[in-house]
């Protein structure tokens, strides 16, 4: 369908209608921070108004609009109280979204740490570190789509007497084994799911954690090492405890990031098979089945879950700082 820039002129009016109130509220407290006597409070006050107009408008009232919706029937006009909480744990499509949104919170940011905390302290010394963290970080320069079109052409599959065009079955035929449709069988394909994602966050963690290494005292670790210890030794009780708020720091940002699962899901399954998420299935409810309501559901428990992750990564950056 042609673009039609006659149709869009009232959206694009409506949004210069908004930029233009926007910077007419900065230029105005601007104007009264400059010319009249402000304290420091109630000038920080003003200067934030702005933002809180923004987060206001763009977070809090979508926030309680959803939540307003997640009470409502399919059409979100009658009023359906606790009903769509109570099918979000009582059917079925929607318990597998949930168990496999745990299982991706767990394995994805503990594996992801791991591989990239092996990855860092293997390469932190070497004279090659910024060619080898420039290696492992450039998984994450493809978007999360990309790397499920990339993974799907890995775990393809075709029937037995054909040629394989799949990484993985190449390989199982290879070594004499038949192909296998591996993103069919459940519950192994959450799993590679969750492989495509860990291959696109283990970069993150270990140029972050590289980072912490390189950051540890260089007399602890030379004083251990005159005590006798050896390098495994080292690692373990000098590197670890010296880094353990970054490896925090680290596994909550890759839990807050996976609750957003979407686009891998959709791109290599669709959520078929077992595979769906509560991102994903949130979607599907609010825009491919039409159910406002549950899809509201849906995003209220997601914002319940991962709050407690914000907070907790919130306070340890305080606790950092």
């Amino acid at each position: 369908m042609p673009f039609d820039a006659v149709a869009q002129l009232p959206k694009l009016s409506y949004l210069l209608q908004g930029v233009a109130a926007f910077a007419a509220v900065v230029c105005l407290i601007l104007l009264a921070v400059h010319r009249g006597p402000v304290r420091r409070r109630a000038a920080a006050l003003v200067l934030l108004t702005p933002a809180l107009l923004l987060l206001t408008v763009g977070l809090l009232l979508p926030a309680l609009r959803t939540l307003a919706l997640s009470f409502t029937d399919s059409g979100g006009d009658a009023w359906a109280g606790l009903d769509n909480y109570v099918w979000m744990f009582t059917d079925p499509r929607a318990l597998v979204a949930l168990r496999n949104t745990l299982a991706w919170v767990v394995l994805v940011p503990l594996t992801a740490t791991a591989v990239g905390l092996l990855y860092a302290a293997a390469v932190v010394r070497s004279r090659f570190r910024a060619l080898a963290l420039s290696l492992v970080l450039t998984p994450m320069a493809i978007s999360f789509v990309g790397a499920g079109v990339v993974w799907k052409f890995v775990y393809a599959y075709r029937p037995a007497e054909a040629a394989q065009t799949g990484l993985l079955n190449r390989l199982v035929v290879a070594f004499g084994g038949e192909p296998r449709q591996w993103l069919v069988d459940s519950p192994w394909n959450v799993l590679l799911l969750i492989v495509a994602m860990v291959w696109t966050q283990a970069g993150f963690a270990a140029v972050v954690l590289a980072g912490a290494i390189r950051a540890v005292p260089a007399e602890l670790t030379e004083a251990a090492r005159l005590d006798g210890a050896s390098r495994r030794q080292v690692f373990r009780w000098i590197t670890l405890p010296s880094i353990r708020p970054t490896l925090l720091v680290v596994v909550l940002a890759q839990a807050i990031g996976t609750f957003k699962a979407f686009d891998i899901v959709k791109t290599m399954t669709g959520g078929q098979f077992d595979t769906g998420v509560l991102a994903h299935e949130m979607y599907d409810q609010a825009f491919r089945y039409g159910e406002t309501g549950r899809g509201a559901a849906l995003a209220v428990l997601l914002f319940v879950l991962v709050t407690p992750f914000v907070a907790h990564q919130v306070r340890a950056q305080r606790r950092a700082g």
